[in-house]
């Protein structure tokens, strides 16, 4: 057995925990919208068509904001499609995913969704082929109380509130060539800053967000970052980051250690955008959006795309559901630690996506719905993390990668609230095959005993849910979690992740 050690103090902070961390996205991709948030004639569908079995599991999952309509699909969107009566909106071909958009769902559903369910929804633009006109008409319609031709429309469309979205995205992945509407750091940054002034002097109290890298992969990545920082940085609150990660080739330890890689990508945005701020004499600190992140099996479906016939365009097609397995479950969770870790520059994420499509909440049309093992980490994470992240110190023996070298073993966060005194300590072995035993000295936070130790873990690494057997990996009771002199102690199995949360005596 493997040892490794920790420890964390009350004294040593990072950063308030941000309930935006625990966003999802909902794109206009695959059966994410259709079949999977919205089903009018499903068994458990409201009056609005909004599935009610998914509506209890994101509620369970404990989502708080949701990044809506895109993703790649906004640079091709005309919002005015998705409102008004539902008789008279066009069907329309989304280039994106080479797919039929029925418009059956959008800006009006989509508010009235997250108000049920008390989700903070966050708005994409499309700065691909549209741009500074429609971000305003599409403002004024969402936001503005009343009294002009747009709010008014809104109510006529039986929305007289305002929705009052604050956090708003100007594009997505605009540095990607895929992406339609493409454009280099410098015309982006220009027209990002352009549509951002306009629409803060709209609504002044707005949160924008400028498009980043695509992913830290990028030939242009770092670059393109500070370019679009010189024309914005004063018009805008946070920069994007989004990322993904698969095992290749059956690499099992180079991706468990993949959030060595997302440390630096985070790590490297942070210091890019800093120097920019630096040069431009501006005392405003840029915090990061991560609001697309995830495990996706991208080169499994790029093979796919190749044979895909080129005329096939389809309504809610079954595109990109990838079948999630215990190491997966570990990945996600390690990567929530990761935005734990960073609290004090990630003040917000979106996992993509919520239903379906690399999605922690699957469902069968007509049929049921069921959590993904990815499911349980988040929705363990979003419960039990509170108040502020503290300075964790992990000492742990290394795994060596193909992909990122030396990987300690154990990596961890640790959170403790000061309100009520808890704390929560949330953990993943990334070793393919050892267990670990962890000593934790959490003296400081004077702990009173363990409330809850719950560890993901299975002797068959790739295990998986599914329709048939929807709770073949859930987490199980810790047994070997002991407190004793303010020092807990953990058996920590192979490939697994875990969360013990805990009663102190500092409040």
């Amino acid at each position: 057995m493997l040892h490794a050690s920790l420890t964390a103090d009350p004294a040593q902070t990072v950063a308030p925990v941000h309930r935006r961390t625990f966003g999802s996205f909902v794109e206009h991709m695959g059966r994410c919208v259709y079949t999977g948030l919205y089903e009018p004639g499903h068994p458990t569908a409201d009056a609005d068509g909004f599935r009610g079995d998914v509506a209890d599991l994101v509620r369970e999952l404990g989502v708080t904001t949701v990044r809506y309509p895109g993703g790649n699909f906004v640079s091709g969107y005309r919002w005015e499609d998705g409102v008004g009566p539902k008789d008279r909106r066009p069907v329309r071909r989304d280039l994106a995913w080479h797919s039929l958009e029925t418009n059956q769902f959008g800006l009006n559903e989509f508010a009235t969704w997250c108000g049920r369910l008390g989700i903070e929804p966050m708005m994409a633009v499309n700065l691909g082929s549209r741009g500074l006109q429609e971000a305003l008409d599409l403002l004024e319609y969402a936001n503005h109380p009343g009294g002009t031709h747009l709010s008014d429309l809104r109510a006529e469309h039986g929305h007289p509130d305002p929705h009052d979205i604050r956090m708003w995205c100007l594009g997505n992945e605009m540095d990607g060539p895929w992406q339609i509407g493409h454009l280099d750091a410098r015309s982006y940054g220009r027209k990002a800053a352009q549509v951002a002034r306009a629409m803060r002097m709209a609504d002044r109290d707005l949160e924008l967000v400028v498009c980043g890298s695509s992913g830290s992969g990028m030939a242009t990545f770092g670059a393109w970052e500070a370019t679009v920082l010189e024309e914005a940085y004063d018009a805008v609150d946070h920069i994007s980051l989004h990322a993904y990660y698969e095992e290749h080739d059956g690499d099992l330890a180079s991706f468990l250690g993949s959030v060595a890689d997302m440390d630096h990508f985070i790590d490297s945005v942070a210091s890019t955008a800093d120097a920019v701020g630096a040069r431009l004499r501006d005392t405003k600190r840029i915090q990061l959006s991560f609001d697309e992140w995830n495990v996706w099996y991208l080169s499994r479906h790029r093979a796919l795309a190749e044979v895909q016939p080129a005329d096939d365009w389809r309504t809610a097609p079954r595109v990109i559901e990838d079948r999630y397995n215990v190491a997966d479950a570990v990945v996600v969770g390690n990567m929530l630690i990761s935005l734990l870790r960073h609290s004090d520059r990630v003040t917000a994420a979106s996992q993509a996506q919520l239903a379906n499509v690399i999605a922690p909440i699957m469902t069968e049309p007509g049929g049921p719905a069921w959590r993904q093992t990815i499911f349980h980490p988040f929705a363990l994470t979003a419960a039990s993390a509170s108040g502020r992240v503290l300075r964790a110190e992990v000492a742990a023996p290394l795994q060596d990668t193909a992909r990122y070298g030396g990987v300690p073993v154990v990596d961890a966060a640790v959170t403790h609230d000061e309100a009520t005194g808890a704390a929560a300590l949330f953990v993943v072995n990334r070793s393919v095959d050892q267990p670990v035993a962890l000593d934790a000295d959490l003296r400081g936070l004077a702990p009173a005993g363990v409330t809850s130790a719950l560890t993901l873990a299975d002797a068959d690494a790739y295990a998986a849910n599914s329709m048939a057997d929807p709770d073949r990996v859930t987490p199980s009771p810790n047994k070997d979690a002991r407190l004793e002199g303010g020092r807990l102690g953990l058996t920590l199995p192979p490939v697994s992740w875990s969360v013990v949360t805990l009663s102190t005596g500092r409040r």
